[in-house]
């Protein structure tokens, strides 16, 4: 394989996954077999090694794959769901979470020939470039540098071959069929398999991320809490996107503030991600730790704008009168609601009583009206049983359809929430969500200042 590109050959990186999965149900039998008889310290020993082992061998393979594989990989490093034992899950997920943070890096030599095959000569266009990358995406590498006007940016490459990758992963999807039932309950569905294909196959398009994040910035433009780096257009190519630079922290520089700024910053990550679905018909669908900020100014910034989508307002009242009908205990309601989307078979053994403890146990969050703090125990719990309900009192649902124009902006409050356990926030959640589940005014600080600064720019 030549150095520094992508294994992108379809044989190959299908194989890889095959004999990955095998591996992993070998070693499952292997480590329950040396537990028989053991005193219960050895069982725990044993389990996590076997734990550690196979976070490893994941780490390195969707890693070094990049592409859709490691995307994959960074969302099961929030929910990594029926692969390992409950008892070490969250130790599987820190590890795994490699993938988010440390991805492997692909020499600057390689990546500096994919910018000028598309900008020209490093010299044209920029006055300094740091050959050091300051992040590691699923199908790029960050760099930081200064144009010739004197900005300063940040520079976002494709790893060279990422494009065939990614095609060769989204036609290697069965290999993936067991990941992805355990992420999405119906991830069987041809509508769903073809809605995240849609979606990963579309980061690609840097062309379309740079329009988008240009048109996410302007809204946000002079914002007092929050802000989005505009993109720069006339630099934005198929295979490089340049940004504004934010001077910043990084989520786990977050992760050690004060308690107060913590929930300050839960509750902007909330309305960016949770309520502009409500309030814009659209979202960023991509919430996870690496893509959250904190500028030098204290306002927090977004940035990754590839998963962005736009949901047809037919269906966002939809999800609103199901999230209303669960949060009023109006059980019959939505089991109707439901059954007339085709979501639960009426013929089905599913009560209306079910679905009403289902939502609670996904999305009960939104619903409960007292404060809560979040942590990673409980956001693994709610993504667990959202994204794997087999828990008995759950058993039925395995049988609902997902629609697929709800896949992603499912995942955009599962993650969330998982964002915001690793943050540890507290809040009452319910009273942001009347904002946008019955069209209240804001009580909080936060709420009432981004009300103002709104009314302020429209007139």
């Amino acid at each position: 394989m030549v150095a520094g590109r992508v294994p992108s050959a379809r044989l190959v990186r299908g194989g890889r996954l095959g004999l990955l999965a095998a591996e992993q149900a070998a070693r499952g039998v292997g480590t329950r077999l040396s537990m028989l008889g053991q005193p219960e310290q050895a069982r725990r020993l044993l389990a996590e090694r076997s734990t550690l082992q196979a976070a490893q061998q994941l780490v390195a393979v969707l890693g070094g794959m990049k592409g859709a594989a490691m995307k994959l990989g960074q969302m099961l490093s929030v929910l990594d769901v029926d692969l390992v034992p409950e008892s070490h899950r969250e130790l599987f997920r820190r590890k795994l979470a490699e993938l988010c943070d440390s991805a492997p890096q692909v020499p600057f030599s390689a990546m500096r020939k994919v910018i000028e095959d598309d900008l020209g000569s490093l010299s044209r266009v920029f006055a300094d470039f740091d050959e050091v990358p300051i992040a590691a995406a699923s199908i790029g590498q960050v760099y930081r540098a200064r144009l010739r006007d004197g900005r300063s940016v940040a520079v976002k490459v494709k790893y060279p071959g990422v494009d065939q990758a990614v095609l060769s992963d989204m036609r290697n999807l069965e290999f993936f069929s067991r990941l992805l039932k355990s992420v999405l309950p119906s991830a069987a569905d041809a509508g769903v398999l073809d809605e995240i294909t849609r979606n990963i196959g579309g980061e690609l398009d840097y062309v379309r991320e740079a329009r988008t994040q240009h048109r996410v910035a302007a809204r946000y433009r002079d914002h007092p809490l929050i802000v989005v780096p505009d993109s720069i257009e006339e630099h934005c190519t198929a295979h490089v996107l340049v940004t504004d630079f934010v001077e910043s922290q990084s989520f786990q520089q977050m992760r050690t503030l004060p308690a107060g700024e913590r929930n300050r910053i839960g509750e902007l990550i909330y309305r960016f991600y949770i309520g502009s679905l409500f309030a814009d018909h659209e979202f960023c669908g991509d919430p996870h730790p690496g893509n959250v900020l904190l500028a030098a100014d204290g306002r927090v910034g977004f940035v990754d704008f590839g998963l962005y989508n736009r949901m047809d307002p037919v269906h966002v009242e939809h999800e609103r009168a199901a999230l209303q009908a669960a949060a009023e205990s109006r059980a019959e309601d939505l089991y109707r609601q439901w059954t007339d989307r085709g979501i639960i078979d009426q013929a089905s053994n599913v009560t209306p009583q079910e679905c009403l403890e289902y939502v609670w146990a996904a999305a009960g969050w939104h619903l409960l009206d007292e404060e809560i703090t979040i942590t990673p125990e409980l956001a693994t719990s709610a993504l667990i049983l959202a994204a794997d309900p087999r828990a008995d009192e759950f058993r039925g649902m395995r049988k609902q359809r997902l629609p697929p124009e709800c896949v992603f902006s499912r995942r955009t409050d599962l993650f969330t929430f998982a964002a915001l356990g690793q943050l540890e926030t507290t809040a009452n959640w319910h009273t942001l969500a009347r904002e946008w589940l019955y069209g209240e005014p804001p009580i909080t600080e936060i709420g009432q200042e981004m009300v103002r600064w709104k009314a302020e720019r429209d007139w």
